[in-house]
């Protein structure tokens, strides 16, 4: 898996209580979708993980979550635990508890509108057709908050189910660029972080 050392996050672990952004990583729980297309937000989690030495295994907020530092901030990152249509309940607890707005929140999913491995940034925006951010969207304040969208890729046959296709799993062939986008997904997150959304838009928006 490709590594990207000009943009690596601290392996400090954090004390105290508050924190200062939020991250999701949207996924569905349970072996049975751990290698889906839908669960690359819980893939991108374990990028994070392993940069940071967290462990976000602390079940809280209907999420399992850890509190790091990433970007010379103290962060909570949370996958959440509800299905992937509810993941707006465990968004919405994280943010009430530690007073956060959605402008310090970040979601990392999944997108079958992109091509596998692609990688898109973006400060706000619409669901695109995804459950999971449109739950976000409706429980959390609106779309005002950063999103990382990893890129699937769209189904290879005309007229097959969306939803068949994303919980499907991915294929040993894609797992080189599934990787290097996970790797970078992870690097995009510390990026809104530390130097803001725009920013981070301009360093990995590229093809």
């Amino acid at each position: 898996m490709r590594k990207f050392p000009f943009l690596r996050f601290s392996d400090r672990r954090s004390g105290g209580a508050g924190v200062g952004w939020l991250v999701v990583f949207l996924g569905n729980p349970g072996e049975r979708y751990a290698k889906t297309r839908h669960n690359a937000g819980f893939m991108a989690a374990r990028v994070v993980e392993e940069r940071t030495g967290a462990r976000i295994d602390r079940l809280k907020f209907h999420a399992l979550t850890a509190v790091t530092e990433l970007g010379g901030e103290r962060v909570l990152l949370l996958k959440p635990q509800t299905f992937m249509n509810l993941s707006g309940d465990a968004a919405r607890e994280a943010m009430r508890f530690y007073k956060l707005a959605a402008d310090r929140l970040i979601v990392v999913s999944d997108d079958a509108a992109l091509r596998l491995g692609a990688l898109r940034v973006r400060p706000s925006g619409s669901a695109g057709g995804h459950n999971g951010l449109r739950d976000i969207i409706d429980k959390c304040g609106g779309d005002g908050f950063a999103r990382v969208r990893i890129g699937v890729g769209a189904p290879p046959e005309t007229g097959r189910d969306m939803m068949d296709w994303v919980l499907s799993r991915f294929e040993e062939s894609d797992m080189p660029e599934l990787g290097d986008a996970l790797e970078r997904a992870a690097s995009a997150v510390e990026a809104i972080i530390s130097r803001g959304a725009e920013k981070a838009m301009n360093d990995f928006n590229r093809n």
